[in-house]
């Protein structure tokens, strides 16, 4: 028994192969043609199932007819399916075309206008339009004998265009579709309809519009064909291929099977015999492969499932002990917030505890701002809610900035921090996303500082062809080399286990590299434990020219001038209000008159009924009306008067929709008293008048 199972495996094996290879398909694209399909694996086909037979909807809701069965034959032939896109709107189909929307279409008809941005093949059925009127109309009458009369066609069909151009003196009258401009012919609304005789066939006898027959054909015809965008040269190349390589008997058993003849049921088929005897081989080698081989499988696939098991695990510990450090890092400052508010109302408290419990207060409230809007960050990017906007930027004050950030903070901990620019003067001013730039060298600086106790961290930048090469260099702790690759993964057990020894959240390297690669850049590092790592950032080089930069130094006055202003600060929020006006009222060389709205509404009214105001406040989020549409109507009002908008929500997105809804400019809440003064130096005269 087991000698004939060893010759009969060979045998069947034998046999397989055999029919295999004799029913192989000839290979017509090359594998250059094959590799730009994989990568351009979205090309499109566009296709309008309302035009029987040619594409239809059946009754069971799927698509089928002449054309579908067509290119159907052409993706086999190429081993390759294209996606497709469906219309319901043949006019919007034709304009995605023009505009390059789409790839392919299906089936349409050759015009002169469509040609100029398509190419036709697959000519071989030709059908007459003709025209179909009710049955008590006479045979025989022509175009010429409707010039009084009113034709129906569908809108935006080869059959308007050219009973437009040719027979303008034709009274038109368009529908979505064929079958219901024959439909209003039917119920006698109009006189007759125009098109092709195939179609008018087709859908008298599906649709049963027994009061309607053809009457006569026109020298004009309908010939459907697969149209190709004309700029797409490799495309145009491989269908023009699988075309010529379709004989034409198939081409032949196609139209027979959908006008002609009745398919047959598969079992009457003469060429049924094949297949299936090879079916019932194929399925003998199958069974007995499978029992051969379902052992190995079950073990390989059990081991698979235990270590999915355990990888999912670990990473759902690990995101609950990210949401405990979460609630750890939020608390901390917000007891020192609550705390040392508390002890600032204490009778006891020295002038000297309470200038220290101040500024204890400010930090706490900058570290939990700084939580939140990591947090906020991290689930913007995993759900791909982030833009990139460039926008002109001086590389040097980018660097200063961060330079000078972190200047103070090194030399608290006794570690040295350099700066080394090697850009040029020309090469100083590029077009890139500047907040976006700031937060990747903020991030890597900030943790090299972290993670050092001793020595230096260099930061330095360079030019490489146009390549903006940032380098951040410490003599830190370093990393494992065991934990190197999961650095920038969320939630990864080294930043976890680093984030509880050093404080903060883990998320600075994993948002830096989700930024650099949206920026179409890299990041890579070296480390040894002990001795330091260093962080490269790769982004492309956009240079701009710019012959003099702004100046935005703020306005030197007498002490004895003051200019008087009138502020509208539409804030909903009293703590919020308080703190702005307290601001505006210590900067000096200003008098401000400052007035408050509740609300949007009450801004707009006030804008309405004072013509003197010299610059208002917004507040984005207020009941009522927010200020999106207060901002809206009060430039509708005054169009040159300053709205500033001050926001919780700064973020690049929102940013974009406050300029949008017409702001001049934005304050981050919350407000910085240096940021609120440069606004006020850029917007009010420093002279009253």
């Amino acid at each position: 028994m087991c000698n004939r199972k060893t010759f009969l495996l060979p045998l069947l094996f034998f046999l397989c192969s055999i029919l295999f290879f004799s029913c192989s398909k000839e290979k017509i694209v090359t594998n250059s043609e094959a590799d730009w399909l994989k990568q351009n694996d979205s090309i499109t086909i566009a296709l309008f199932p309302y035009y029987p037979p040619y594409q239809f909807i059946n009754n069971n809701t799927t698509i089928e007819g002449i054309f579908i069965e067509y290119f159907n034959l052409i993706e086999d032939k190429i081993d390759h399916k294209f996606k497709r896109r469906y219309y319901s709107n043949w006019s919007q189909l034709v304009k995605d075309a023009k505009h390059k929307k789409i790839d392919v279409i299906l089936e349409a008809q050759q015009t002169w206008d469509r040609s100029q941005y398509l190419n036709f093949y697959t000519k071989f059925f030709n059908t007459p339009f003709v025209l179909v009127a009710s049955k008590d109309t006479p045979d025989g009458l022509t175009l010429k004998d409707f010039s009084t009369k009113t034709i129906t066609v569908p809108l935006g069909y080869s059959s308007e265009e050219y009973l437009r151009k040719k027979h303008p003196e034709i009274k038109l009258k368009t529908y979505l579709s064929e079958s219901i401009a024959l439909q209003k012919v039917q119920i006698g609304k109009h006189d007759a309809y125009f098109g092709p005789k195939t179609v008018a066939n087709f859908l008298i006898k599906s649709k049963n519009f027994d009061n309607l027959k053809i009457i006569a054909e026109t020298k004009y015809s309908y010939i459907p064909s697969i149209a190709v965008d004309k700029d797409n040269t490799i495309l145009n190349k491989i269908i023009q291929k699988a075309i010529n390589n379709i004989s034409d008997r198939e081409k032949q058993n196609i139209v027979e099977n959908w006008l002609y003849i009745k398919t047959k049921p598969f079992y009457k088929n003469p060429n049924f015999l094949i297949p299936f005897v090879f079916f019932i081989l194929l399925s003998l080698l199958i069974v007995l492969g499978i029992n051969f081989y379902l052992g190995y499988t079950v073990k390989h696939r059990t081991k698979s499932l235990r270590v999915a098991k355990d990888n999912a695990e670990k990473d759902n510990q690990l995101k609950t002990a990210f949401i405990h450090n979460i609630s750890h890092e939020i608390r901390t400052p917000m007891n020192g917030i609550i705390g040392f508010s508390r002890l600032l109302k204490e009778s006891s408290t020295t002038d000297s505890q309470k200038v220290k419990y101040t500024k204890i207060i400010a930090k706490s409230s900058k570290q939990l701002i700084d939580s939140m809007d990591n947090i906020l960050e991290i689930s913007k990017l995993q759900t791909k809610q982030v833009i990139i906007t460039q926008e002109e930027t001086d590389l040097y004050e980018v660097f200063d900035i961060i330079f000078s950030t972190f200047q103070i903070i090194a030399k608290k901990k006794g570690i040295s921090l350099i700066l080394n620019n090697n850009l040029l003067e020309d090469q100083r001013y590029v077009r890139i996303d500047r907040s976006k730039l700031i937060k990747i060298v903020h991030g890597l600086v900030k943790n090299a500082i972290t993670y050092t106790k001793r020595g230096a961290v260099l930061i330095s930048v360079m030019l490489q062809t146009d390549i903006l090469i940032i380098n951040v260099r410490d003599s830190g702790i370093g990393i494992d080399p065991k934990n190197q690759q999961l650095i920038f993964k969320n939630f990864s057990k080294s930043e976890n286990q680093i984030s509880r020894k050093y404080g903060g959240l883990g998320l600075g390297l994993t948002i830096a590299k989700e930024y650099i690669k949206l920026m179409k850049g890299e990041l890579s590092f070296s480390s040894i434990p002990d001795k330091g790592s260093t962080f490269r950032v790769e982004l492309p080089y956009h240079p701009i020219i710019i012959s003099s930069p702004i100046n935005t130094t703020s306005p030197t006055l007498s002490k004895d001038t003051k200019t008087r202003h009138t502020i509208l600060i539409a804030e909903d929020g009293d703590v919020n209000f308080l703190v702005l006006k307290t601001i505006l009222l210590k900067i000096e060389n200003y008098h401000f008159t400052i007035h408050r709205a509740k609300n949007g509404k009450e801004a707009v009214t006030f804008c309405k009924e004072n013509n003197a105001i010299s610059l208002v406040f917004m507040d984005m989020k207020m009941p009522e009306m927010d200020g999106y549409d207060a901002t809206k109507l009060i430039k509708k009002i005054y169009p040159e008067l300053p709205v500033i908008a001050q926001t919780a929500y700064a973020t690049k997105e929102d940013i974009l929709s406050i300029f949008a809804a017409g702001c001049d400019d934005f304050m981050a809440k919350p407000v910085d008293p240096e940021i609120l003064k440069k606004v006020i130096y850029k917007y009010l005269s420093v002279y009253s008048f």
